[in-house]
């Protein structure tokens, strides 16, 4: 958790130096808008901006800030990513994870979204501006920024034992079924303790008297007649099978 803390920190720090351009980013947009005669409709992706810096901007400005938005947002989905790997979820903190990583996603339409107060991002645009071609992209890293500051407020409020890594219980999983399959006769072989359970305690002397009762038929069965007497001698009146079949 407190690597989470640290990332979002430091994506807060950055943002705070894009914050302070905000003019400088409405421009850009407004310059590759421009260059790829498309100022009719609103920017309602990130995809969009990557395209608008990809393909159509022309000056090493726009391309600085436009390249820092989407690093910014490219920071955010990695957080998301690791968030999902941090904690396993309730019903809150899932519904928060979600909404972020819908907002983050390349593709989705973020025209509609408005950042509120505290926020004051949508203020220092015009009206038209607001309403009609930025209000959502300019909203995007404050509301997606408050959304994971909840998501940690909720995390560090349920019990210690329901914060593990998700991941790596995964990959321990991941691990066992990895492993041979092993039988009874090779864990000697492989150098494995010995079963203990109670079901399996009792195996390996089953296992020993067989073997010695197995080799005491072969040699009797080597005297011929002789060994056939003494076998039936040593044997005794027939036992049904079970505990008293050695």
């Amino acid at each position: 958790m407190n690597e989470i803390k640290e990332s979002l920190r430091n994506i807060e720090q950055t943002y705070k130096v894009f914050q302070q351009q905000q003019f400088t980013f409405i421009a850009a947009l407004e310059h590759t808008r421009e260059n790829a005669h498309d100022k009719i409709k609103p920017i309602s992706s990130i995809g969009q901006v990557q395209t608008y810096m990809d393909h159509y901007c022309n000056n090493s400005t726009d391309k600085r800030i436009m390249f820092m938005f989407l690093s910014i947002c490219s920071d955010l989905n990695k957080l998301c990513q690791r968030l999902e790997s941090l904690h396993p979820g309730n019903t809150v903190t899932n519904t928060l994870l979600e909404k972020c990583k819908t907002l983050v996603s390349h593709s989705n339409d973020l025209s509609g979204i408005r950042a509120k107060y505290p926020h004051d991002v949508v203020n220092h645009l015009s009206c038209d501006e607001a309403r009609n071609h930025y209000g959502g992209v300019v909203s995007l890293i404050p509301i997606v920024l408050d959304c994971i500051k909840e998501w940690v407020a909720h995390t560090e409020k349920l019990p210690r034992n329901m914060l593990h890594s998700v991941s790596a219980r995964r990959a321990a999983i991941y691990q066992q079924t990895d492993l041979p399959i092993r039988h009874v006769g090779d864990r000697d072989h492989l150098g494995l303790p010995a079963y203990t359970t109670e079901a399996t305690q009792t195996l390996p002397s089953w296992t020993e008297k067989g073997r010695e009762r197995e080799n005491r038929r072969v040699k009797l069965k080597e005297l011929g007649g002789l060994g056939r007497a003494i076998r039936k001698f040593l044997d005794g009146p027939w036992k049904p099978p079970g505990k008293h079949a050695f």
